[in-house]
């Protein structure tokens, strides 16, 4: 039984790293990444906006200056978290629905996501298929949250992220790790 235990675990231990030593030269995975880069490269430069340059533009469409379309493309878990007000949403996995409820592709249309990378990839998407006037906010969210602008939700309404962390300090006990010690 000993012996049989050594064998598998060492079969184990080989194939394991046979599978990693193949996952890092994936011939896929470099493809992936050229064509996002490819894709990317359809959004002109000068077709990238920053948070400030964006808000300006999300104040024009609330008040009824402007038409253009303001995209959230993160997915419906982080929208109903928050999201920026009166802005439309479509998960990055139905960026094909776009063309279908926007059918002039001179219409000027504003992108984003988290950051950024979701939403390069859509706004590249809409180049690709003929849209001519398509924006991409290059901050997304975070970059929404760090310059003090407000968001909204459905459960509290207006509320501004005064400090913008990746991660939660490490002195900061998790909600879930209190709750659970409440009872000791």
């Amino acid at each position: 039984m000993k012996r049989f235990f050594v064998v598998s675990l060492a079969m184990i231990f080989v194939f394991g790293a046979v599978g990693l030593a193949f996952a890092g030269n994936n011939p896929l995975r470099a493809n992936e990444k050229n064509f996002n880069n490819e894709i990317a490269s359809l959004i002109p430069k000068d077709r990238i906006v920053n948070a400030q340059q964006f808000h300006k533009v999300w104040e024009d469409v609330l008040a009824g200056k402007s038409n253009a379309y303001l995209i959230d493309v993160r997915t419906d878990t982080e929208f109903a978290a928050f999201h920026i007000e009166g802005t439309s949403h479509v998960q990055a996995g139905h960026w094909y629905t776009i063309p279908k409820k926007i059918k002039d592709p001179n219409a000027e249309i504003y992108i984003w996501c988290r950051n950024k990378h979701r939403a390069k990839y859509i706004a590249g998407f809409l180049y690709k298929i003929g849209y001519k006037n398509v924006w991409l906010y290059d901050g997304g969210v975070v970059g929404w949250a760090k310059a003090g602008y407000p968001f909204v939700n459905a459960v509290t309404g207006d509320f501004k992220i005064y400090k913008y962390r990746k991660n939660p300090s490490k002195a900061e006990k998790s909600y879930k790790w209190r709750f659970w010690n409440s009872f000791k």
